[in-house]
């Protein structure tokens, strides 16, 4: 996989300057900028945050279908998903569908 290719893209899809990508990912400019000029792959744990600011998982990443963005609304779904018991998860997945056919 060509990461530095992959983030390239994601950062054009969502029309970001590496400046901006800096800023979403909390790093400092120049970290981002030299992984490009230098193209080098980042470190997975370097890789792990810019994902975050990217707002997809590790796994999203480096995924070979679709990605879906985690956007603050999803994130608090999947929070509140992982602390129900399967039983609050069942009634959960029961009012959705219910909403769903509405």
């Amino acid at each position: 996989m060509d990461v530095i290719g992959k983030l390239r893209q994601m950062m054009d899809e969502r029309a970001w300057s590496t400046y901006r990508f800096a800023k979403e990912c909390g790093l400092p400019e120049a970290t981002i900028g030299n992984i490009f000029r230098r193209n080098t792959v980042p470190t997975i744990g370097t890789l792990e945050i810019m994902c975050q600011g990217l707002g997809i998982t590790l796994a999203q990443f480096f995924s070979e279908g679709e990605t879906i963005e985690l956007t603050p609304e999803l994130k608090e779904i999947v929070s509140l998903w992982m602390s129900m018991t399967p039983r609050q998860q069942t009634a959960a997945k029961d009012i959705l569908s219910s909403i769903k056919n509405l």
